[in-house]
């Protein structure tokens, strides 16, 4: 697992053990400490080190629930409690073509 950055600070209750258990490895990095420069030359060894991954499929985001967009209130609220692991996706109904 990379990750990059965080948002409500540390995990105090955080159990690593089944992540030992299945020999996995967490790296990871803030960005608050960079300057411009560093975040921009970050951004740019990930476009070439990390995209091609994730255009392939090998590499997708966790998803930790969806909400329609009129239950944004809802998923700001799951947001700021840190009970989730992964990302929060607001998803829209397409627009109508007819016109």
């Amino acid at each position: 697992m990379v990750q990059i950055g965080i948002i409500a600070g540390a995990a105090p209750n955080l159990d690593l053990f089944p992540m030992l258990q299945k020999r996995l490895t967490h790296i990871g990095s803030t960005l608050r400490s960079r300057t411009p420069q560093e975040k921009a030359e970050l951004i740019a060894q990930l476009q070439t080190h990390v995209w091609p991954f994730i255009e392939r499929g090998e590499v997708k985001p966790q998803v930790y629930q969806t909400f329609p967009l009129d239950e944004a209130a809802a998923a700001h609220h799951l947001l700021d409690s840190g009970r989730h692991i992964g990302k929060l996706v607001l998803t829209m109904v397409p627009l109508s073509s007819d016109k």
